[in-house]
């Protein structure tokens, strides 16, 4: 309750995107495949993939409707784009990257939602091209979420930060993002292990950052990106969020 971020999402439907999605695609940081893989199912279980918390959290349960027909929609566009091979997965839920911030923007689940997996063994250009591929979804009434972090090394995590503050590797790349995806430097943004500063260090692993390149490229090339959530935890862990947004 007294995360910033957790207030954000829960104004999510109020304050920051008042139109009701006829469906969701969320691509999550928690599903990493050898190959881009959607999930078909009718109806979505809760995957608590996670250890170590406290037992109410596994407890939880979001289950909101399958979206198979976004899936296969999905698995069209991406093959189309020039991804060979697109598996499709019966029976896997929605993980933690997905319904831990769907339960609080769309606490009533009742919005159709499928998953789309990242490729840590890819690059952002090519996550990007995958968003690419995906850009007519916006206008079917598909609501796109990448959701991973703007920053994420969990053996940096400062536990005596409890203020909101960052330490500066952390700030330092968090600003580089901004001001990247700001000033329309998507570029730069897909090259991020060459052009940011502190990557490695904010980005050990690839996994939570490719999420974004999908949504990126999904707004298309003229794309205009808005901050609209910053705030951080145990001063390593941003919570930055951006929307984007297609001129056409």
């Amino acid at each position: 309750d007294t995360l910033e971020a957790r207030q954000f999402f829960k104004s999510w439907s109020g304050k920051v995107f008042q139109h009701k999605p006829k469906s969701i695609l969320v691509i999550s940081a928690h599903w990493d495949t050898e190959f881009p893989s959607v999930n078909t199912v009718l109806h979505n279980s809760t995957i608590h993939d996670f250890n170590g918390f406290p037992d109410p959290m596994y407890k939880l349960k979001y289950e909101a409707p399958g979206a198979i027909a976004l899936a296969k929609r999905v698995r069209e566009l991406l093959m189309g784009g020039g991804i060979k091979r697109v598996d499709e997965d019966t029976e896997r839920g929605l993980d933690h990257g997905a319904w831990v911030p769907l339960m609080l923007m769309y606490p009533d689940a009742d919005i159709p939602v499928c998953q789309l997996s990242v490729q840590s063994s890819q690059t952002g250009t090519y996550h990007y091209s995958m968003g690419k591929a995906l850009a007519p979804l916006k206008e079917e009434g598909v609501l796109i979420i990448g959701s991973g972090s703007a920053t994420h090394n969990l053996r940096k995590l400062d536990f005596s930060i409890t203020n909101g503050s960052a330490v500066p590797w952390a700030l330092e790349f968090d600003h580089w993002l901004r001001d990247s995806l700001l000033q329309g430097r998507y570029g730069d943004v897909n090259e991020w292990e060459e052009k940011a500063p502190n990557a490695k260090m904010a980005h050990p692993w690839p996994e939570h950052f490719y999420p974004l390149h999908v949504a990126m490229g999904a707004a298309g090339d003229d794309a205009k990106a808005e901050q609209i959530h910053t705030s951080w935890e145990l001063g390593t862990l941003s919570y930055s969020s951006y929307s984007f947004s297609s001129s056409l």
